[in-house]
């Protein structure tokens, strides 16, 4: 279906500047030119994609398997699980395909599609990662309501919307994006679409594209990114008044996963993201390696590592056992 309309959106768009030189397909230049370079390229990340994957899927199945975990706190994890399998499945196999056969080209229509799925899906993270500390809210502040008030149909009333308005927000950048012109500019220094680096190419007025994705961003970003640094000095409240260390220590662990993820996402998302689209350059190329590879591999490792019930049914699901 989104093929489709994009397909006709571009049919449209060829039709209405057909004086116009366009492109039907773009270069993505990625990370470097020299073969050498690429080889070693290509097995890192095919390294990362794997490991990226079996961690996520085991994240998963762990969750599924085991009913000690089927509480808000693993729901969410195993969508926030889902939503990154989904997203480095967007970028990294073509990234990797163009390593291999170090062929450059993707189609417009396929450019818009990864970039559809990559606007929402990095939505959808951000989204899921602000619901997760409302979650880790109410089990430090309102421990003795949480089971009533994180009821079923409230994280199905949460995490609806998510997907919602993530859709939305795709949706919207794509549509945008569709009505520019390139004018035979068609090399992305990339290595994926990247909105920022399309919204230089355009040889059309991008004005509307930055406005709007000022004002959903701050929306669909800044709002979230702050109601959790309000969730967090709530917590940190809660945690300074009980007595013992001991109990500190151990309401501080269960929201100290999510804090770290939360750290890593926004860290490298507002490095690159928080400057005009004109200063965007090669570097920043580079940094979003980092949410979009590096974030969805250590995700796993930060949720298990030090959480005992995970660690304990990721034993028994590798030994093909099912926790009762």
């Amino acid at each position: 279906m989104l093929h489709k309309c994009l397909s006709l959106l571009h049919s449209h768009r060829d039709m209405g500047f057909q004086n116009q030189t366009s492109v039907s397909e773009f270069l993505l230049l990625g990370l470097t030119q020299d073969p050498e370079h690429q080889r070693f390229l290509f097995g890192l990340f095919m390294a990362m994609y794997l490991v990226t994957m079996a961690g996520n899927l085991l994240i998963i199945l762990a969750i599924v398997s085991d009913v000690r975990l089927h509480t808000p706190m693993y729901f969410f994890l195993a969508n926030l699980s889902f939503t990154d399998v989904c997203f480095v499945s967007n970028t990294v196999p073509k990234m990797l395909v163009n390593l291999f056969t170090q062929k450059k080209d993707i189609t417009y229509t396929g450019c818009l599609i990864q970039l559809y799925f990559l606007v929402s899906l990095v939505a959808l993270d951000n989204l899921l990662l602000a619901v997760m500390a409302y979650d880790r809210f109410v089990a430090i502040c309102r421990p003795l309501h949480y089971t009533t008030i994180m009821s079923p149909r409230l994280c199905i009333l949460l995490l609806v919307p998510c997907w919602v308005l993530s859709i939305l927000y795709g949706l919207t950048h794509t549509i945008l994006m569709s009505t520019l012109k390139f004018c035979g500019h068609r090399e992305v220094s990339h290595i994926f679409c990247e909105m920022y680096v399309l919204l230089q190419l355009a040889c059309s007025d991008t004005r509307i594209n930055q406005a709007v994705l000022l004002t959903t961003g701050s929306l669909l970003f800044i709002l979230p990114f702050l109601l959790m640094l309000l969730s967090y000095v709530q917590i940190v409240k809660a945690i300074l008044r009980i007595p013992s260390a001991t109990g500190k220590y151990k309401a501080f662990s269960t929201c100290a996963s999510h804090l770290a993820v939360v750290s890593l996402f926004y860290g490298t998302l507002f490095g690159v993201y928080l400057q005009p689209v004109k200063t965007y350059s090669v570097k920043d190329s580079v940094a979003t390696v980092m949410y979009a590879v590096v974030t969805p591999m250590f995700n796993p490792f930060i949720y298990s590592l030090r959480n005992q019930d995970m660690k304990g049914a990721l034993r028994k699901l590798l030994r093909g056992k099912t926790v009762p």
